[in-house]
């Protein structure tokens, strides 16, 4: 039996390999190739070298934009992982009605970003005119406070149902022999509950610093960038330099600019899963 599933595996590797390569790789090589070009299609593409690359970073756009979007990434990275957590500790000690609270906070992550935006672009701005300040479109501080405040809504749910997973495997006798010790709730907190769930903490860290960075239409709905482009993120900024402005020019910028978005965040990924990973406990 065990030969035979050796010998016909990759036959159910292949449909799988064949969609990841058509699907991601592929495509990921040829936007690599074109963002070496200038283009409007894909068949035109004229080679023009690293000059893409030296104007990426001499656009003052995309420069405040990645400013931007790492002060929303770390702010909304803290403050998600924090409030799930707490809100996942809360529900595991066995209180009435734990599981319609869960399903509460679980629900706002089933609407769509788009939808997401628009309803608090409605919210924030009626409560902006309330109390007689400028509205998202003239303001810069509420726009980063509303997608802040949009992406905790969204996030905190789904990253508590992964730590509520994460407490729940933490074994009852190391808990109650850190009672016996004299630990109080405190200690037992650091010293063993954080500990044994970390590999959920690296699950949500990394999904909250990915997301974080790649958001684009919740930032479309609530700002589109506004005022003045000062609440414009990675993504919307890349999308605005390929498809709101004509010419070959801007379509091989944009290009370049999402090359160098990608392997950012990979690289900050990548960074984050080591330093978490080198601190789970191994059970």
């Amino acid at each position: 039996m065990e030969k035979a599933l050796k010998k016909y595996s990759p036959i159910f590797v292949l449909p799988t390999l064949l969609a990841f390569i058509i699907g991601f790789i592929i495509p990921f090589a040829e936007g690599l190739y074109l963002s070496f070009c200038q283009f409007t299609t894909v068949k035109n593409a004229k080679w023009v070298g690293l000059s893409n690359y030296k104007r990426v970073f001499t656009d003052q756009s995309f420069i405040d934009s990645l400013g931007f979007t790492v002060s929303f990434a770390v702010a909304a990275i803290i403050l998600i992982n924090v409030i799930a957590f707490g809100l996942a500790l809360l529900l595991t000690r066995k209180l009435k009605g734990t599981n319609i609270f869960r399903t509460v906070f679980f629900m706002p992550n089933l609407i769509g970003g788009i939808v997401l935006g628009y309803i608090w672009q409605i919210l924030i701005n009626c409560v902006l005119s309330i109390v007689g300040q400028p509205l998202l479109a003239l303001n810069k501080e509420a726009g980063y406070w509303g997608l802040i405040i949009l992406t905790c809504w969204q996030q905190i749910g789904y990253m508590m149902i992964i730590y509520i997973a994460g407490l729940q495997n933490v074994p009852d006798d190391l808990i109650e022999a850190a009672q016996i010790d004299g630990a109080s709730a405190w200690k037992t907190l650091w010293k063993v509950k954080l500990p044994m769930v970390m590999p959920s903490i690296t699950i949500c860290v990394f999904l909250t610093l990915t997301n974080s960075f790649k958001l684009f239409d919740q930032n479309l709905a609530l700002t589109a960038g506004d005022p003045n482009h000062m609440t414009e993120m990675l993504a919307l900024n890349i999308y605005q330099t390929f498809y709101a402005r004509a010419g070959a020019q801007w379509k091989g910028l944009g290009q370049a600019k999402a090359v160098i978005f990608c392997i950012l965040v990979i690289v900050i990924a990548l960074a984050q899963l080591k330093a978490t990973r080198s601190k789970e406990v191994q059970q």
